[in-house]
């Protein structure tokens, strides 16, 4: 395999072929890496991991929404496993339907079964089963929790769950400080049931809606599966892109985290890479498996004006400078290098950060 072909992966042609290195092949100095071919040459994109100014003059405002799918009913806590007794007797199931602790959710072609705190805990005790465990619970503590004490103008983060109902229902469940974040429950929606469906793009528009009047907004949306309106979510997002261009409103930045094996990565990368024609990027993604740190949420948000130190350079794997910055550092920095380099050094401060730019096979 050609080096090209094992940077970039087959499909497009390797003039048109970019990839964003995964998170475990980044050094922890930096926040992303994406590289592409470019005629002979490669072109590298990366940026200093930090976080951005939490101060009122910022204006933050911050959001998380979780997909409260279907699908989703697992990693909240609500499904069940095998357990000693092995499996429950159907009219013990629907001695639980009728007491309405047992409802049926279909998704995606699939079938979920949804048990009530009863439901489990009878379960349970009977030997049946084992509920699983609530993993959106610690990873949306610990997200919301970060926003509203390291970010959020107000102090707070506003909290919904998404995709709920027929898939393209919310539920707000409200403005939360950072004290109230890392105690609060993520068991699932309470008023409308999990849904029949994953439709991100009235999650994105309630929060561009709500804070239109924001300095800066960064809005973060966990999700275990596959959109159903990815066409409707690009769509509104290269409107939201020349309105920001246009200063017609204020930026702000949506950033996919994906948890679980269900995942459809090449979704969250095409709005990642999506190309609305402006030189606003809105969208980024991080898969919950490979976050080496919280602070990996603001990877795109840095500023090429943004100088992280007074002076430092690029070299090449063949030893030669690629670039020089004796005006300082950029958070963001765009350079090119020969193709036959398979990695790069960023000498700042007395240090000496290389950073490959071959994925793996």
């Amino acid at each position: 395999m050609s080096f090209f072909k094992s940077l970039f992966g087959g499909g497009k042609s390797e003039e048109e072929r970019s990839h964003q290195m995964p998170s475990g092949m980044v050094a922890k100095e930096f926040g992303e890496i994406n590289v592409k071919r470019v005629k002979s040459d490669v072109e590298v994109m990366f940026t200093i991991l930090m976080e951005p100014t939490g101060t009122a003059s910022e204006g933050w405002q911050t959001g998380v929404a979780i997909d409260a799918s279907g699908s989703m009913s697992d990693v909240f806590g609500k499904g069940i496993s095998d357990g000693p007794q092995g499996d429950p007797p159907t009219p013990l199931l629907q001695e639980y339907q009728t007491k309405g602790w047992l409802e049926l959710i279909k998704h995606q072609g699939e079938t979920y079964v949804v048990l009530s705190d009863e439901a489990k805990a009878d379960l349970v005790q009977r030997g049946y089963r084992r509920w699983t465990t609530n993993e959106i619970e610690p990873l949306a503590r610990k997200v919301t929790a970060y926003l509203a004490s390291s970010l959020d103008a107000d102090g707070g983060t506003t909290v919904i769950y998404w995709a709920c109902g027929d898939g393209s229902q919310i539920e707000v469940i409200g403005d939360l400080t950072a004290e109230d974040c890392e105690r609060a429950s993520f068991t699932g929606p309470t008023k409308v049931s999990f849904g029949a469906g994953t439709v991100l793009a009235p999650a994105v528009k309630y929060f561009a809606d709500r804070f239109a009047d924001a300095k800066n907004g960064m809005y973060i949306f966990i999700t275990d599966g596959e959109l159903q309106d990815l066409q409707e979510v690009k769509k509104y997002t290269i409107q939201l892109c020349r309105d920001i261009q246009a200063k017609r409103r204020n930026p702000l930045k949506c950033v996919l985290i994906g948890i679980g094996e269900g995942v459809n990565e090449e979704q969250m990368e095409e709005l990642d890479d999506l190309d609305s024609g402006t030189n606003v990027d809105v969208w980024d993604h991080k898969m919950a498996r490979d976050m080496r740190t919280i602070v990996e949420i603001f990877a795109e948000v840095v500023s090429e004006h943004m100088i992280v130190a007074p002076s430092a350079r690029l070299v090449d794997s063949s030893g030669q400078v690629v670039r020089n910055f004796s005006d300082g550092l950029p958070a963001k920095v765009t350079f090119t290098m020969p193709a036959a380099s398979e990695w790069f050094e960023l000498e700042v401060s007395g240090q000496r950060i290389r950073q490959s730019v071959v994925i793996s096979s």
